[in-house]
Order: structure tokens, then sequence, then C-alpha cells
């Protein structure tokens, strides 16, 4: 006997209510496995790949690429057999848990159903429904007119190419005839008044502020007006460092690794932060504690099509610079193509941002909210520099590290700065400090 499930939007993040839905890969009447793809999500952290719980028949998509889904709200229903587990077949990523609501029983079912919910998602906690699909409002509809437009068919023409409605031409030709010179006028002055009430606007692009841009604006304020920012630099030779980056490129331990100036970066900053623990800390208001980490989850910042993203890497004081060099190739990849796993954008307590790669020197950034410190890497150049005694062009970056000043005093931030500054100049002495 077939019984018809429904699955709810998961929480795939820490704090996250909803999610937009972007598009489906089922439709009515396909037939899915369980761990089969069905859906591919939004949230204001990353693009997320949802699969069935059930292996079934789809019966129906409760809402539709667009809208925006609250945690819990049911997604889609699918036509299972009716037997003693709440599924059919294995599921190695899915557990059944007690939903916050008692799933709707059929009327021919012996027992409850148990609602299930991805692993590390969790079920949903309140009663909630899903929102109504969000549409653009309708334009407002003219009035029809009676007027007649005295004007040639090539003067229509450059009027529908402007995008010029007839309606608001003042005609100055014979006979009150629309000329070419009339419809040129009122482009002119469009363009010289861009915001003069009641002209409208034919050349701006309207994009909604959601999912990922939604979520780093709240978070840059939230960090911004929170936490005491105080940002110091330093301008470092790396040489040494470049030269042995070419040197295990030619390494066969390297063979087919991506080795790049931001894997010594991150070893560096890795090396200094266990030389200073504090600073790989948070300060937690609302508990009136300082919370000091013992591993260090090294969050990279990563531009994607959506916006910029901080996943980062777990326990990377764990790591070899080999193993870095793998696991920064797939963490970038993944943001770039939009599938970051949710456990990648979860309690960071460390960024490095690259903005050498866009060509840049400097920067003051913004730290993620709940982290103590960020570094910023600019571009790596040749440029006159004193070494043993005489200028010569080498290769410089420049780095610069904001941090909390409610934690992290203007000597613990220079000690970690200059210990990273240090590593980069002669990346040998990081092997007496592992």
């Amino acid at each position: 006997m077939l019984v018809t499930k429904q699955f709810r939007l998961p929480d795939v993040g820490e704090g996250l209510t909803e999610a937009e839905i972007i598009e489906w890969r089922v439709e009515p009447g396909d037939r899915v496995g369980v761990n089969d793809v069905i859906v591919e999500i939004e949230t204001a952290k990353a693009a997320v790949e949802l699969p069935s719980p059930y292996a079934g028949t789809v019966t129906e998509l409760l809402c539709a690429a667009g809208d925006e889904v609250a945690v819990g709200a049911p997604i889609i229903t699918i036509a299972v057999e009716d037997d003693s587990s709440p599924q059919a077949g294995p599921e190695p990523h899915v557990t059944a848990q007690q939903p916050a609501d008692p799933p709707e029983k059929d009327e021919h079912a012996s027992a409850p159903a148990r609602e299930p919910v991805l692993v590390g998602y969790g079920p949903a906690h309140t009663q909630t429904e899903r929102r109504p699909r969000k549409t653009k409002p309708e334009p407002s509809a003219v009035a029809p007119s009676t007027q007649t437009f005295l004007a040639t068919p090539p003067v229509r023409k450059l009027a529908r190419d402007l995008g010029v409605d007839l309606h608001q031409v003042t005609a100055t030709g014979r006979s009150g005839r629309i000329t070419r010179e009339d419809i040129h006028h009122l482009v002119e002055q469009r363009a010289a008044a861009p915001n003069t009430p009641g002209v409208p606007r034919d050349d701006v692009k309207r994009t909604p502020i959601r999912g990922v841009r939604k979520h780093i604006a709240e978070a840059m304020v939230e960090s911004a007006f929170t936490a005491p920012h105080a940002t110091e630099w330093v301008t470092v030779d790396v040489t040494r460092s470049l030269k042995l980056l070419e040197r295990a490129r030619a390494d066969k331990a390297f063979a087919g690794v991506r080795l790049t100036p931001l894997c010594l970066v991150i070893k560096a900053a890795l090396t200094a932060i266990a030389r200073h623990p504090e600073v790989n800390a948070k300060w937690d208001a609302a508990a009136g504690e300082i919370l000091q980490y013992s591993d260090i989850n090294l969050g990279i910042a990563a531009a994607t099509p959506r916006g910029l993203i901080v996943p980062n890497i777990a326990a990377a004081q764990r790591l070899s610079l080999r193993e870095i060099a793998l696991t920064l190739t797939d963490l970038i990849d993944q943001a770039r193509a939009g599938r970051t796993p949710p456990e990648r954008m979860r309690n960071g307590t460390f960024t490095i941002t690259n903005i050498g790669v866009f060509g840049i020197d400097g920067g003051t950034p913004i730290l993620n909210p709940g982290e103590a410190a960020i570094l910023c890497f600019g571009q790596v150049r040749r440029t006159p520099w004193e070494h043993k005694g005489r200028v010569r062009l080498r290769g410089t970056t420049t780095l610069a590290m904001s941090f909390d000043h409610r934690l992290v005093d203007g000597e613990l931030g220079s000690l970690v700065l200059r210990d990273i500054a240090r590593f980069l100049e002669r990346p040998d002495l990081m092997v007496l400090h592992q």
C-alpha cells in the first residue's frame, strides 16, 4: 500500500530560518531513491543540494523555483510503500527523528510515521508556514487615452527603440506632430535629471537583496558596529618563500598539487597562531566570557558568482603543506561552483582574505562576526628592497591584520602579525616552531 510522505525543509546551517528554491531536479511522477538529489536551494551562506529521505514516486512539488521557504515547511510529497520503516532502503546520510509537529497520518497506516531529517541539520522546533512566492510588482497600467498621436512610422519606431512613451512627449511639429527632435529632447531630459519624480527610468537594473548577498551585508554591519576594529600593516620580503615554492613544485611529493603563495601564508598564519593561541578566540558578550579554541578553523574568503563566502578548513593546524594545498583547491572549487557543504560554513575562528589575486596591495579587512582576527594578503610583486647592504629587486607583499580590540590588544596583535611576516621572510623558521 502506498503512503504519501512529506519532506520538510531541513535546517542546513546555524541560525538560518529560510532558504530559496533554486532548481527542482525532479517532477511529479519521477521515481526517486534514498539520497537521490531532488532540489537545489540557496541559503544565506551557500547553495546546497538536498537528497531525498525516501524511495518512491514524487506526487507533488509544494513550492516553485524562486520561492523563499521557511525551515520546517513541507516542500515535496513522495508516495512510498507502507512498511514498518519510515522509508525504503538504507539511509547512510539520513536519520529519522520526531518532527516538531506530529506527521499526518494515513487512514490505512497502522503506526504513526516519523519525520526524517538530514544528519547534522536537525528538525525544526516551531510550526512554520511557507512564505508566498515573491513577485515583482505589476507595472501600473496606463489609462486608455483618446489622444491621437501625429507621428510618422519612423518616429514611432525611434520612440519604441529608445523606450519613450508617446504620452510623455511634447509635440513641437506642425499641426501637433511629434518629431525626432521631440523624442531626443525627452531622452536628454531623462539623462540630465535621472531622479526627477514622474520621469520613468528604463536604465536601472534591480536586484533583490537576499541569499548570500543579504547575509554578507548583515554580517558586515554587525561586525563593523559591534567589534572595535584595529588594523596593523607590514610589508615583507617573501623572496625566500617564492624560491621554496619553486623547489616544492619540482618535488615529486607535490606532483599534481596546486601550490600557491597563499598556501605558505596559511602555513605561516597557523604557525603564528599556535605560538599565540589567545588570538584564536571569540568575545561572547551574552555569556560575559572569552572563548579560546584549541582547533584553528581557518576561513578562506572566496569570491563566487553569488557573492563573497568564507568556508573554513576545520582543524587546519593538523595539516601538512601538501594537505593544505589540496584542501584549499577543493574548498575554492566547491565555493565557485556553489557546492560548499554547510559544515564548512560553520564555526570559523580565524580568516584569511587574499586580495592580491585582484592586483591589490593591501586593505583594511572587516572581521567575520564571532572571530577575533582576520589577515589580508596583498599581491606579491618585485620592488626595490635593501638586502645584504645593497638595493635589489625582491619579491614583496603587504600583510594587514584587523583584530577585535576587546580581546586582542596592540601587543598581541603586533606579535601575531610580526610572526606571520617573519615566517614568510624566513620559511625555514617554521620548521623550528612546529
